[in-house]
């Protein structure tokens, strides 16, 4: 029980998350994901929140693979990357675009070693067009893409980040369930082919279900939007903050209930789903206003007891400790030999019968050169003389700078 994608070789020359991450997926699902780094390293080992020269970033995106140093811009080490690539299903690279046909690791040289080969391509913006070569940070998509207006609750309100780097994870997920589906094609064609995937597409496509409904109806676009209520669904209490999701007439007429406030019935503006949300700013501060009255516990539980949607808002800290979260096993405790015992969430999806890879920790810059190429048939003396010239690299102690 090794995981589903036991068997599956990935080539991964993917840095910092949305590529880190989404071949970090693959490998906690089996795959064995050769990480191939530049001498310098992935650019995410050193970030910072460290602990014995590990980052916490390079950590919690890289676990389940193995690392080995590769100086492509040497023809001994193109040589290396063209014989893995030999006994790969899958390779993976989010340089900027025309990158990696410049090093000679495009689709068309990587093809010609191995035809059916996935190969896949993430980008920032898109592969062309005018933002095509623009350097690329999370904050930069989510202000093109429309998501900062959406976080703002309205196009007239001033734009907000969401404080999380959205677009890389979500094209991390995209990116890992799109190479398994290339798999499943080759399994059932034979043949391979190349994924393209943009943080911006992603994004896009991502509120396209839920955010985009003034731009579905062509002909009648709405020139501005509300994308939300202009109030969060977090209500403040007397004592801290919860959240309560009221959407159909029972969870309302039970929220009315809990509150004590039969107001709530008899006011027009709420007569029904329709109204409610057309009026759901006058809908939220009402429901505001009473919560302010009660404690945090003594009014999640009046609202338990009526089935009224409702959860504590937790903290970072909170939440590592709480019950449900204990009770789904979601975090993993895991020892890294050098940054030492860590604590990680564990991948969503459980297999019931091909179960699931044991962890193994984020490992060192070139950890694994040697053992890798050993592997792919390389003698001690090749390996020796690569070694020599600095072709590839054997792993290094990180460096400590807590």
């Amino acid at each position: 029980m090794q995981g589903p994608l036991e068997g599956v070789r990935v080539i991964d020359l993917t840095s910092m998350i949305s590529g880190p991450l989404s071949t970090m997926m693959l490998a906690d699902q089996g795959a064995d994901v050769i990480k191939v780094e530049a001498p310098s390293g992935d650019h995410s080992r050193r970030v910072a929140t460290r602990r014995n020269g590990y980052s916490a970033s390079f950590l919690n995106n890289n676990r389940n693979k193995r690392s080995i140093v590769i100086d492509l811009k040497k023809p001994q080490g193109l040589e290396v990357l063209q014989t893995l690539i030999q006994e790969a299903d899958v390779f993976v690279q989010n340089f900027r675009p025309g990158v990696a046909k410049r090093l000679g690791i495009g689709e068309n040289a990587l093809r010609a070693i191995k035809p059916d080969l996935i190969y896949v391509s993430i980008c920032g913006f898109g592969l062309d067009g005018p933002y095509a070569q623009k350097p690329v940070f999370d904050p930069l998509i989510q202000a093109v893409s429309g998501l900062t207006t959406v976080q703002a609750g309205s196009d007239q309100q001033r734009p907000r980040l969401v404080r999380t780097i959205v677009p890389d994870k979500l094209t991390a997920i995209q990116t890992s369930q799109a190479v398994t589906a290339a798999l499943y094609a080759k399994l059932k064609h034979g043949n391979g082919q190349h994924i393209t995937i943009s943080m911006l597409d992603t994004v896009v496509y991502f509120l396209w279900s839920s955010d985009m409904g003034g731009h579905t109806f062509i002909g009648d676009e709405l020139t501005q939007e509300t994308a939300q209520s202009y109030i969060d669904l977090v209500y403040e209490t007397a004592d801290g903050y919860i959240s309560v999701a009221v959407v159909a007439d029972k969870d309302w007429a039970g929220l009315a209930k809990a509150l004590e406030r039969p107001d709530f019935l008899t006011d027009e503006r709420f007569s029904n789903a329709a109204l409610r949300e057309e009026n759901k700013d006058a809908r939220t501060r009402l429901t505001q206003e009473a919560l302010l009255t009660y404690n945090s516990i003594d009014v999640l539980q009046r609202l338990e007891n009526l089935d009224v949607p409702c959860a504590p808002v937790l903290t970072r800290q909170q939440m590592i400790q709480h019950e449900q979260i204990q009770a789904n096993e979601t975090l993993i405790l895991a020892d890294h030999p050098v940054a030492g015992p860590l604590r990680q969430a564990r991948q969503p999806a459980r297999f019931s019968v091909s179960g699931h890879k044991n962890i193994t920790p984020a490992p060192a810059l070139g950890q694994h050169t040697c053992e890798v190429l050993q592997q792919a048939g390389f003698t001690d003396d090749t390996i020796s003389s690569l070694l020599n010239n600095s072709a590839v690299v054997q792993a290094q102690t990180p460096v400590t700078t807590d």
